[in-house]
């Protein structure tokens, strides 16, 4: 087991809440790099000094508020992930850790998922919540 890094993610995520600028034009199926944070247990955890890692833009809940799904560069599988391709590398949609996130945590575009990758990680995540 590795060291938590706790204190650090809390002064990174004041940083992250006083930013004040207009939200990002975000539509869904699109990729971005995601503040996710240092979390508990056998969630999702970001990487590096912004506690960052992928997400899919699955739906706009309101102005500059999403809910996303975060995505690893390891293959998984099984019913709680979706594989996809974007730009040549094969990735996994971790749709148990599907999350809202404030438009202040996302940090960069990435790209898009095509239609029928964006397709099959929708219809696995309503899958999941049946």
């Amino acid at each position: 087991m590795y060291a938590k890094r706790f204190l650090e993610w809390i002064g990174f995520k004041e940083k992250l809440h006083s930013i004040i600028h207009k939200p990002p034009f975000v539509s869904e199926r699109e990729l971005w790099w995601a503040s996710l944070g240092e979390n508990i247990g056998a969630e999702i955890n970001g990487k590096s000094y912004k506690f960052s890692r992928p997400v899919i833009t699955l739906r706009k809940l309101a102005n500059g508020f999403y809910i996303v799904i975060p995505v690893t560069s390891q293959v998984h599988h099984g019913t709680w992930y979706v594989n996809f391709k974007q730009r040549g590398l094969e990735m996994s949609a971790c749709l148990h850790q599907v999350r809202s996130i404030d438009y202040r945590r996302l940090l960069s575009y990435l790209g898009q998922l095509d239609d029928p990758d964006f397709n099959q990680v929708k219809e696995g995540f309503l899958r999941l919540c049946q």
